[in-house]
Parts: C-alpha cells; structure tokens; sequence
C-alpha cells in the first residue's frame, strides 16, 4: 500500500499534540520522516474549568507539556481554541444523550466533530494538506482508491473503533504515525529522546469530567439549563412496579450496581424507557440481544445490500462477535449476531471488521431481545 510521501507532496503536516507520550512520539517520527511538522493543541476546556486534573487531555497542563515537547523537537507549536465548539458538539451531546435514556460516546463525536473536523480546517489555514494524531490506527493510502482505515498493530491499545465515523474525505488526509507500533516501544523511544512525558500516565476517563464523576458533571450542567433529573421509577419484564429511583440518567444497560434487590437473584438494567421515566430490570439472560439496528452509518466499503458475515464491536472494549449485517436504503444497518450479545446499549457505536480493516459502522437504536416473550416486546425494543 502506498503512504503519502513527503517528498512528493505537500511536506507540512499538522499534529493535534494532546502533551501525552502517545502524540509527543508521533511527532517525532513524522519529523524523522521528512515531514515539516507543525504541533497544534485545542484548548477545549471552558474557563471555569481551570481546575482540571492535570491528567486531562484538554486540561491547562496539557498545553504546558505540548508546548515543552514541540520545544524540545524544534517544531514550531500553536493553541487554538475550541471550548465553544466543544461545548456545543461534545458536551452538549453527552447530556442530551443520557436524558435520552441513551449511553453516549464522546470520543468518536470528538474525533468526527472536532480532531478531524476543525482540526482539520486550521491545518489549511496554515498551508497543511495533512493532519496527523497519536491513535493507534492504521489507515492506508492506496493511489486511485479510497483510503484503507485498520486497526492498530497493539491489540491492548487499538483505537480504530473511535474512528470508524471518519469519511474519506478525512481519512485521505489523515497520518497516523503510532499505528505500527506498541505502547512499551512508544515509551522506549520517549526515553531515549529525553522527553519529560515518557512516562506520564495516559488520561483513561472522559476528559471534561472531573473526578469520574459525571452524575455531579451531569447535574451541574442540568441546573445551568433549568433543568433537572427525570426520576420514575423501576420495573421488571412483567410490568411489577419495584421501587423509585432519582433519574434514569444515573443509568446504562448491563449495569448491576444501585438497583432494587431481587431476592438472592442479582438484577440488571436490561431497557430504558425515557419517555414514562421507567428502568427495566431482568436477570443476566435477559440482556442477550438477536438483533439490533444502528443508524448514521458510515460504510469505508461497498453497503451489504444482502446479509453480509462480518465482526461487529458493540463498545470499545468488546473482542468482537460474527454477525450478518445488511444495509438498509435508508442509511441503517440491521445486525444479527450469530449469537445472542450480552448488554447491546443504544447510544454506544457498532463497528464492522473484516479481519483487522474497519468496514464501517453505526450508532446503535434499536435492539430486540434474545429472550423476548409475547408481550414484552416494547419493553425490549430501545
């Protein structure tokens, strides 16, 4: 497969530096390539956010560190910021999803909207045809085709299923330098170029709440808007009325903790009806799904008009199951998994493999229940 040369293209690329190790190395590498490399940073937390962990990636530590990395390679670096948009496509997002009833994922909305939207936009204005980050990905450049998006050669740290959102368009102008490499070799080549952030902890949870806390990050946000929890109350598959709860934000499918007791049986979240403000609960076999629907879907190959065998991720951290997927003509997919899926939550995304490319994927809508008696149809259709 072909890769952009810098020698026979436009030798300046621009690199989103988070001040983390990951995109710190990435850099470097472009730069040892041949590539005229520009460092930028987005300042994506709002001013009343000064506080942030140091550990946040969009925290004002953050942008100490990148600048001290670019510093140190000899690249020129820049801030630019982008808390308005942020708020707006980020934030705004992940609470209007819980309140929903829906688990929201605020990284692929950020690497859409934002790392490869915006980003994107002021690499232009600064004479770049390429952006590049530090994900573990690999996308590929085959002339005369559209680009070839795979996972990461590190299976631990394999970021692909953030980016399947990402169209051509992006992709085509997108390098991802850490792709081929490992976590522990990225590390080593930090140490050995004497960069501070060699061994600086990677940021694990959401970068714009604090604390892990994103009921308290919920809430404040609630109350800016005039808005409040809907509290309802719990239920099982039957339609017996088991106890109240504060709100149904405080839930997700597949949860266990919080919840009424059942007897010696334990109870899981297992549907979230928004509307009526009620949370389902059911056993562990009740959260078996045969069959779901995503929408928004973006195909990186030609859309399975018929079922079509493939790997489908329903969350970050999920192996991958066989399914058989079919597009539909109104932009959907309908997937069916050879076997029933535990805890498919609407909200999170559905990404197709075949083998390590990524094929496409969707937003999960709809799910039908592998246990799923006559009459509790409604009550297991999200």
């Amino acid at each position: 497969m072909s890769q952009p040369n810098p020698s026979t293209s436009n030798r300046r690329v621009v690199i989103g530096m988070s001040g983390g190790v990951d995109s710190s190395v990435a850099a470097w590498l472009l730069k040892e390539q041949g590539w005229e490399v520009i460092g930028v940073t987005m300042k994506l937390w709002p001013q009343d956010c000064m506080t942030r962990a140091e550990d946040k990636c969009c925290g004002p530590q953050a942008i100490a560190d990148a600048r001290g990395v670019a510093h140190a390679l000899g690249i020129p670096h820049y801030v630019v910021d982008e808390a308005v948009p942020f708020e707006r496509l980020v934030i705004d997002y992940f609470a209007e999803e819980y309140k929903a009833g829906r688990t929201p994922n605020p990284c692929i909305m950020c690497n859409e909207r934002v790392k490869f939207g915006n980003l994107r936009d002021k690499a232009s204005a600064l004479g770049a045809d390429f952006i590049a980050t530090g994900h573990y990905a690999i996308v590929e450049h085959p002339e005369g085709q559209a680009p070839i998006l795979s996972r990461g050669l590190d299976p631990k740290k394999d970021q692909s299923y953030f980016l399947f959102s990402l169209n051509s368009s992006q992709l085509s102008s997108t390098l991802f330098p850490l792709g081929k490499l490992t976590k522990p070799e990225i590390r080593d080549i930090a140490r050995k170029l004497g960069l501070k952030v060699a061994d600086k902890e990677d940021s694990q949870e959401i970068c714009f709440v604090p604390g892990k806390d994103y009921k308290a990050f919920l809430k404040g946000r609630f109350e800016e808007r005039g808005e409040s929890f809907q509290p309802g109350g719990f239920y099982d598959l039957e339609g017996n009325h088991l106890g109240e709860h504060e709100g149904i934000e405080f839930f997700t499918i597949g949860q266990r903790k919080g919840l009424p007791g059942g007897g010696g049986t334990p109870r899981y979240v297992v549907d979230i009806d928004a509307e009526r403000g009620r949370v389902l609960l059911g056993s562990e076999e009740d959260l078996l799904c045969g069959e779901f629907t995503a929408n928004r879907v973006t195909w990186h190959d030609a859309p399975p008009t018929e079922p079509r065998r493939i790997t489908v991720k329903v969350r970050h951290g999920h192996a991958g199951e066989s399914a058989e997927v079919t597009a539909t003509a109104d932009g959907e997919a309908v997937i069916r998994p050879l076997e029933p899926l535990r805890a498919v939550t609407p909200g999170q995304a559905a990404v197709f493999y075949d083998g390590d490319r990524v094929l496409g994927g969707g937003w999960i809508v709809r799910r039908t229940l592998a246990a799923t008696q006559p009459g509790q149809t409604e009550a297991f259709t999200a």
